[in-house]
């Protein structure tokens, strides 16, 4: 049989734009299937640039440093939507890049990913751009009580603040430096849930059990699969929607598509993320193929295939909260022992030295032969890390 020639094979490099931990796990999984790898980061400590075969050490926007990726890599993806859609179409010129610098710039941008979003057809929460004072006293009443969001740069809770008046919004809108931002109207909401697709480029498309995800103070903090409270018919409904925002930007890659259920069943979507995703980094203990692996098949050429969830499963993020217990005065390691005594446990750390509040230190994922079993776990975890039930 004569092998494809537009596959990029085991044996290539892969690139890489930013060095953080999902960069790492991307990295591992390409490393694990025959492929070298090359990290653009300038933090000489990265995640990800610690385990590469190559770490390229500049900005995101440097010239040499991404003439050097081009050169030495094969095909080059992305782990952060923040990197500059610029240095993606620059390095398109002689490579490919997936997803493509057009797909991230709608992602960089809540207003122009919540206008793409009803441009597909997809509903979101009712919105307004704010950009202007003659936008922010324009603003129509029913948008309130609201959450107000940086366009931009916003991620984890960062950038956003909640408002139930006028006067509200107005301080708020001045607290964030009266940048660009988008003011979303709350919603009665029943739960959250993220679909995680990946996309070929000859446009065949594969996703993974619905996820059911918990925030706290803005950040993701348990994902659940299979979602204990999803009904088919939101099942349907979001899997639809994702493969059809997918298609609509002609994105390669994997692509995470976050939705709010209401509840009255509606759901709406709220965003998305150009790349695999905190809410489905239990793919790589749970399911016979990870989110990581999808990238690496998407940007080569290789062939998708549609992912099997084999374990129930929660995934626990784990801030650097946790290594300073309530009385503690300095750092201290978790009890990784007791944790891992218990049967379904996986740990992932991601190298990252100093332990900071909020900062994501790794996530733990608990797998058992029924979601009550892999549930029942999690919460012995959980107790014994001194995360807050669920």
């Amino acid at each position: 049989m004569t092998a494809r020639t537009d596959v990029i094979l085991p044996g290539a490099t892969l690139g890489v734009m930013g060095g953080g931990q999902l960069g790492r796990m991307f990295v591992h999984a390409a490393q694990a299937m025959g492929y070298r790898t090359a990290v653009l980061d300038a933090d000489a400590s990265s995640p990800a640039g610690l385990v590469s075969h190559a770490h390229i050490r500049t900005a995101y926007l440097d010239e040499a440093g991404l003439a050097e990726l081009a050169r030495v890599s094969d095909a080059i993806t992305t782990e952060f939507e923040n990197v500059p859609a610029q240095a993606l179409d620059k390095l398109a010129e002689s490579r490919p890049v997936a997803p493509a610098g057009r797909a991230v710039a709608i992602c960089q941008d809540r207003a122009r990913e919540k206008a793409h979003f009803v441009a597909c057809g997809v509903d979101c929460a009712p919105y307004a751009v704010i950009e202007t004072p003659e936008q922010l006293a324009a603003v129509t009443d029913d948008l309130l009580p609201g959450i107000l969001k940086t366009a931009r740069l916003g991620y984890d809770g960062k950038g956003q603040v909640r408002v139930k008046t006028r006067a509200e919004l107005v301080a708020a809108w001045d607290e964030l430096q009266r940048v660009g931002c988008v003011l979303e109207k709350m919603l009665p909401l029943a739960y959250e849930v993220s679909v995680l697709v990946a996309r070929g480029r000859d446009g065949q498309v594969v996703h993974f059990p619905l996820q059911e995800n918990l925030h706290r103070n803005g950040i993701l903090a348990v994902t659940t699969v299979p979602a204990p409270h999803v009904t088919e018919a939101v099942s349907q409904q979001a899997y639809a929607a994702a493969h059809q925002i997918a298609a609509s930007m002609d994105y390669v890659g994997v692509l995470c598509i976050e939705f709010f259920v209401l509840q009255d069943g509606r759901i709406v979507a709220n965003e998305m993320a150009p790349r695999p995703h905190n809410s489905g980094h239990h793919t790589i203990d749970a399911c016979d193929v990870s989110q990581f692996e999808l990238q690496v098949r998407a940007m080569t050429g290789l062939p998708l295939v549609a992912p099997v969830l084999h374990s129930p499963c929660l995934m626990l993020n784990l801030l650097g909260d946790l290594w300073f217990p309530e009385g503690a005065t300095e750092q201290v390691e978790p009890d990784w022992a007791a944790v891992l005594a218990l049967s379904g446990t996986h740990l992932h750390l991601y190298g990252k030295a100093e332990a900071r509040k909020a900062r994501k230190m790794g996530h733990l994922t608990v797998t058992g032969a029924t979601p009550e079993a892999a549930r029942a776990t999690a919460l012995q975890a959980a107790a014994i890390l001194g995360i807050a039930p669920f």
